[in-house]
């Protein structure tokens, strides 16, 4: 399928044995590429999490913070959601990464899907371009201390313009020392979290294999009431 040679295509499959549904979404990944360009074990876990609640895609209007590969945002436009998939600015090969991953899986740009340069942190005109959103989503965007502060206030100024949307993210637990706590108190949002151990088994999935040795988090941020 790929006709570069440093390029593999990975395939995830989402299933349902109840509704007998399949979903299969290809993946390409650069084998000497930076982090961006892999796909990396929390976007698995958000795009099973979206599946299982694919019922309440079709119509919504998604945003994908830090894209990457774009996992999530493919499925859940697959599923019927109008998504916009973002990535830096400051990283021009990464959305053409992103760009090629919706190619491969038959999602025309700017029909099916989008794709914006945004950067964490800076209030551009891009924000206010993206138009209402109803789910904000990102999976491993807490990959740095030092971007967890852009990334929440980015998050902050989205919830705040659009009443009732909400940010579900998942992350890989790298330090416990690291907390983004006292950023959604500063910030005025609130936080839930998602018991996963329970996500794919509907379809005879068994998530900690997905997982691997990795600790996976969910979390579901809001702004506070």
């Amino acid at each position: 399928m790929s006709d570069n040679p440093t390029e593999q295509i990975k395939k995830f499959v989402f299933s349902s044995n109840c509704k007998k549904e399949v979903l299969e979404i290809f993946i390409p990944e650069l084998l000497q590429g930076s982090y961006s360009f892999y796909t990396w074990p929390s976007a698995p876990v958000l795009a099973w999490f979206l599946w299982e609640n694919r019922e309440n895609l079709p119509g919504h209007r998604v945003l994908e913070l830090g894209s990457g590969t774009g996992l999530p945002g493919i499925l859940a436009a697959k599923c019927g959601a109008q998504v916009t998939l973002s990535d830096s600015a400051t990283l021009p090969k990464s959305l053409a990464h992103t760009k090629r991953s919706c190619h491969i899986n038959n999602l025309t740009l700017n029909e099916n899907i989008r794709v914006i340069g945004l950067t964490w942190g800076l209030f551009l005109s891009n924000l206010d371009s993206l138009g209402p959103l109803d789910l904000i989503i990102g999976s491993d965007c807490f990959f740095e201390p030092a971007t967890f502060e852009d990334i929440i206030v980015t998050v902050a100024y989205l919830l705040s313009n659009n009443s009732g949307a909400r940010f579900v993210c998942t992350y890989q637990e790298r330090s416990s020392d690291w907390s983004i706590e006292h950023l959604l108190e500063k910030w005025g949002l609130t936080c839930k979290v998602h018991n996963i151990s329970n996500l794919g088994t509907a379809s005879g999935i068994d998530i900690h294999e997905i997982i691997g040795g990795h600790t996976i988090h969910l979390l579901e941020i809001t702004c506070k009431v």
